[in-house]
């Protein structure tokens, strides 16, 4: 029943290509709780369009966190990749997804499988790397009926939002993100490292600060210990950046935590997050650090060939439910280390 929860592949659809050459651009008048908006016709070059303006989008990225492009009249993977190599020389691979998605090419990928009638709740792509990037493009190639935006919300602003107490905590001793790989919820081995050779995963945890074990059943269980907040590596602001909230037991809908617990005991979840201690997060502490990232959201519909630019260390992202087919890939570069943009924290003992 479940097992479509975090499983996904379909093949991107397309569309003719638009001979029409793009209009002047500018950026669009907006509420201050609104993100930049710039215009431009559908174009046959995509690329062209945005390699011409990229010091411009670079800039309104750098200022407000994430810009929106309407009407860059994307078609197809291959229109993403050549805007995506217009913005950045360093597209960045995925590794140690939480759910499967479809590599297209270099740093180009399907949306993350999820179920269409459950959100996405916010949070930052890859937060609990050692490697994560620091650039996402989202691009939609076809809009869903109803719902699924792909929101944002300023990590800066949630993180003067949240009650210190819960910030402290967090700050203080960092946060444990558990997992279990069992080749039926979530991510399979090779969706997540890129393999199934037992020496490669280790390998690849043991270079990265992952703790692993390997269970009598042939399942994967891994412990990594991360920062909650890091200074952005340009600005230098404090961003409450990580996923202790949507990779947690109390964020997934309750049938669905209800099957799971059931099904591989409370240990043994997919993923679940905790202090960095080792103890759990309450259900009320998740829900304030949802509730903190609803009251910071702004959301604006997809329309076909959008493009959407974010600053994934200041924005955080969230997907809507949605109804009717829906396709936005994503693109990833430009990697940081996390670790090294956060201020030192007592790790205590789990």
């Amino acid at each position: 029943m479940l097992s479509q929860l975090f499983r996904k592949h379909t093949d991107p659809p397309t569309a003719p290509p638009a001979a029409e050459a793009p209009a002047v651009s500018a950026v669009a008048p907006r509420p201050s709780d609104e993100l930049p908006v710039m215009e431009a016709s559908e174009s046959a070059d995509p690329a062209a369009w945005t390699g011409e303006r990229g010091e411009t989008l670079h800039d309104l990225v750098t200022a407000h966190g994430a810009v929106r492009i309407h009407g860059l009249g994307l078609h197809n993977v291959t229109d993403v990749q050549a805007v995506l190599h217009r913005l950045t020389d360093h597209p960045v691979t995925e590794r140690e997804a939480f759910a499967a998605r479809d590599r297209y090419m270099q740093g180009v990928y399907s949306s993350s499988a999820w179920p269409a009638n459950q959100p996405m709740c916010m949070h930052h792509e890859l937060s609990y790397t050692t490697q994560c990037p620091s650039l996402l493009l989202f691009a939609c190639l076809s809009p869903p009926t109803v719902g699924g935006a792909t929101a944002t919300a300023d990590a800066t602003a949630v993180l003067r939002a949240l009650p210190t107490d819960l910030v402290d905590r967090f700050q203080q001793e960092g946060w444990l993100l558990t997992r279990t790989y069992n080749n039926e919820i979530g991510a399979t081995l090779s969706d997540s490292f890129g393999t199934d050779d037992h020496d490669a995963v280790e390998a690849y945890c043991r270079a990265n600060a992952v703790d692993w074990s390997w269970q009598p059943d042939g399942s994967l269980r891994t412990r990594q210990h991360r920062s909650a907040v890091v200074r952005h590596p340009v600005s230098g602001r404090p961003c409450w950046f990580n996923q202790i909230a949507f990779l947690n037991e109390w964020t997934m809908a309750p049938d669905v935590r209800e099957f799971l617990v059931e099904e591989y005991g409370p240990d043994d979840l997919p993923f679940n997050t905790r202090y960095g201690n080792g103890d759990p997060v309450p259900p009320d502490v998740v829900e304030q650090i949802n509730n903190t990232y609803r009251e910071h959201t702004v959301s604006a519909p997809w329309q076909a060939g959008d493009l959407m630019i974010v600053d994934n260390i200041r924005t955080a992202h969230s997907r809507e439910a949605y109804e009717g087919p829906r396709n936005v890939v994503v693109a990833m570069a430009d990697a940081v280390l996390p670790d090294r943009l956060a201020p030192p924290i007592r790790r205590a003992a789990a």
